[in-house]
């Protein structure tokens, strides 16, 4: 780990540390914090930053920022909100792909002022921040309904209150897990089979081991009746919706040329450039996924409150940043996985949702997630330092 540090790149390892120490100091202070009830709103609670996390890693990538991810994204749901209210009607198949439309939209324009007329993404997105706030809290009041709009639609509202089936949590647990052991295995066997350099076997065994641990202990919990008055077992429809945004994106980063480029963007702009690549179409593509993960997590987001109201969430984007940040990825462009953004959301949830069953004040939670986000940014900061004096 040290060596990592030292090439500038920090890893996992410290960030999954810290997540299980807070776990632990949780649980020792309360022990109804590991109860499978506390879990599963755990869960359901980091899926906003989660999101929100993914879609800031697409700019981030890029050394760009996008400080109105928060607004857009809840604009973005108050859209699909007020189209399948009883007013418009729209069906549910409809509305939710306008709601994401939306915000695509938004992150497109952001996109082209920033590719086109060169003005930097802080202050395009920090325009973007003050006005389409007011945006959304013009369109909320015009509907006449004081302020607030619930959410009139099942489907709308199972994104986050859903649940699977006992059965359908299993088969997906078994089926994710399997999935992922055999691509750790696969790609072990063709690098040892083309002369690459591996990790050793026991490492490759261990992470399978884990794998399959943590998938059962998941689906256990998941499978667990956390009802009070009736009985309430499977895994929330927020969390196949999170892993769904985490493999595509993955996908898209890691096995396609335009993930590839936005990579190499970030860290080198310049020599992509001079490789003959169109730089400003990826930068352009990078605002624009922005937009549609953005507008994924802001359906989540209405759901999860029920509805939405006339008073912006003005730290949606600040925890978006600090979701992607804790979790490994760099401000300063060039490295970065989705998978960051749940580590990150996760720990932002676990504070959050720790300091509550402890009661403790929204001051001293504010107060721990700024240090834990600062010691995030520094660790990157000195390990970068460190790789370019090398």
């Amino acid at each position: 780990m040290y060596k990592s540090l030292r090439q500038g790149d920090s890893g996992m390892v410290p960030v999954v540390v810290g997540l299980l120490l807070l776990v632990t100091y949780f649980q020792i202070r309360n022990a109804a914090f590991l109860s499978s009830g506390n879990l599963v709103n755990l869960f359901v609670q980091a899926t906003i930053f989660i999101l929100l996390g993914m879609a800031e890693i697409w700019v981030l990538l890029l050394g760009e920022i996008d400080l109105s991810i928060g607004i857009t994204s809840v604009l973005g749901g108050a859209v699909a909100v007020i189209l399948v209210d009883p007013q418009f009607h729209w069906s549910w198949f409809l509305a939710l792909p306008a709601g994401i439309l939306v915000v695509t939209l938004i992150g497109a324009l952001y996109g082209m002022i920033v590719v086109r007329l060169n003005v930097p993404s802080f202050i395009v997105t920090l325009a973007g921040f003050l006005a389409f706030q007011g945006v959304l809290i013009y369109i909320v009041d015009s509907q006449g309904t004081g302020g607030t709009i619930p959410v009139h639609e099942k489907v709308l509202y199972n994104l986050v209150y859903g649940n699977l089936t006992p059965l359908w949590t299993w088969i997906l647990a078994i089926e994710g897990v399997a999935i992922m052991c055999y691509r750790i295995i696969k790609r072990d066997i063709n690098r040892r089979a083309s002369g690459l350099v591996t990790e050793p076997l026991t490492y490759v065994v261990v992470k399978v081991v884990l794998l399959v641990a943590v998938g059962l202990i998941l689906a256990k919990i998941f499978d667990a009746n956390r009802g009070t008055f009736i009985v309430l077992r499977g895994m929330p429809f927020a969390i196949p919706i999170d892993i769904g945004v985490l493999v595509a994106g993955t996908f898209i980063l890691t096995r396609t040329k335009a993930g590839r480029y936005i990579n190499a963007i970030g860290g080198n702009s310049e020599a992509v450039r001079r490789a003959g690549v169109r730089v400003n179409r990826y930068r352009l593509l990078a605002f624009v996924l922005t937009g549609v993960t953005g507008g994924i997590g802001g359906l989540l987001y209405v759901s999860q409150l029920n509805g939405v109201n006339d008073g912006p969430p003005s730290t949606l984007t600040l925890y978006a940043i600090a979701a992607a940040v804790i979790g490994g990825t760099s401000l300063f462009g060039g490295r970065g996985k989705m998978i960051h953004a749940v580590v990150g959301g996760l720990i932002i949830a676990t504070i959050y949702n720790g300091m509550a069953l402890l009661s403790m004040s929204a001051s001293t939670q504010y107060v721990v997630t700024g240090i834990v986000l600062l010691a995030a940014v520094t660790v990157d900061s000195v390990a970068r330092r460190n790789s370019a004096t090398k």
